[in-house]
């Protein structure tokens, strides 16, 4: 459940914010009388996953205000308890966080600052040496720590609101945090020599038909978590995406000379990559992640269809490439 508090300015929008919020159907609200500065509050309660249409409503009745504050809050317990009985409602309401829930937490993902750089630095480190090692506790550690996932589904995010400037932003993180684990892997390589007979390493060089079809499930995993609000099991999805240690392995075996070997590591990088953008884009479009306004959704609803036609079109062509693979050395796991 959720409490969405609004504090504004007494005046003549008061009967039509009650009347439009009222409409969204709420649990329990309360309107409080003008205090002594003028202010009233107004605090409804919803369910989990409705309350997006009352701050729709709020919004579009308050955008050429500038004094009222809009917050949401978490319910942990109330009484007395809410009848959660299953209705015809119930049963075709998608579950989804608010978009603005949504937008605050995908955001600091798409953040390029000096902790996502360090962070991804000293996860190239720790999955450079554990794969060399053939140290999976490492390879998993890495795979936890390592912040490239965010970027990439803020970018994926954005692309279903139509938010180009978010978009660069992520686009330019994702791609720093990858050139960065790229480049620092190869240096370590050209100094370094990789352990070719490690099974761990190796085995981000094997490349089949499963890895498009793992990384889309995971990149799918990945953005319905965030979507329903369950960020907690997105640490078994950046163990299954699992894009630094095949940026590291490609970086690695590059500075190692070993290139043919780096461009197959390179390859599985690109499907996860690609992979996850696609599945994440589906799912954040079939759960109803929209802008509010209608010039925005016919914005975003194009933004779909352009950031989907590529994805698509990458990950046929990554997937025949590595069906060629496949077939020449026989299908393998890739991770």
């Amino acid at each position: 459940m959720r409490l969405i508090e609004l504090s504004f300015a007494d005046g003549d929008r008061v009967q039509p914010l009650l009347k439009a919020t009222l409409k969204t159907e709420p649990v329990d609200h309360r309107l409080s009388e003008p205090d002594d500065r003028g202010r009233r509050l107004l605090r409804l309660v919803f369910k989990d996953g409705d309350g997006q249409k009352a701050i729709d409503a709020i919004q579009a009745i308050m955008e050429d205000e500038v004094d009222w504050r809009l917050v949401v809050l978490p319910i942990e317990a109330t009484l007395p308890k809410i009848d959660e009985s299953i209705d015809a409602a119930t049963k075709t309401r998608r579950t989804l966080a608010l978009r603005e829930e949504l937008y605050d937490d995908i955001a600091k993902g798409a953040r390029l600052n000096s902790d996502f750089l360090l962070l991804t630095a000293l996860s190239t480190l720790v999955v450079v040496f554990g794969l060399s090692a053939d140290n999976i506790a490492a390879v998993i550690g890495a795979m936890v720590i390592a912040p490239l996932l965010g970027p990439i589904l803020a970018f994926s995010f954005a692309s279903a609101l139509g938010d180009l400037p978010m978009m660069g932003k992520a686009a330019r993180t994702a791609l720093s945090g990858l050139a960065m684990g790229l480049g620092l892997s190869f240096a370590i390589g050209l100094i370094y020599e990789p352990n070719l007979a490690s099974g761990e390493l190796m085995s981000r060089t094997v490349v089949g038909l499963d890895a498009p079809a793992l990384a889309l499930a995971a990149g799918a995993a990945a953005a319905l978590s965030i979507a329903t609000g369950l960020p907690a099991t997105l640490v078994g999805v950046m163990v299954a995406v699992a894009l630094l240690p095949p940026a590291a392995t490609a970086g690695m075996l590059a500075g190692a000379g070993e290139w043919t070997l780096a461009g197959r590591a390179a390859l599985l990088l690109a499907i996860n990559v690609v992979a996850v953008n696609l599945a994440a884009l589906l799912v954040y479009f079939f759960k109803g992640v929209r802008p509010r306004t209608w010039l925005e959704r016919r914005s975003a609803k194009r933004s779909v269809y352009v950031n989907g036609a590529v994805w698509l079109t990458l990950i046929i062509a990554l997937s025949a490439l590595a069906a060629h693979f496949a077939a020449s050395d026989g299908a393998g796991f890739a991770p």
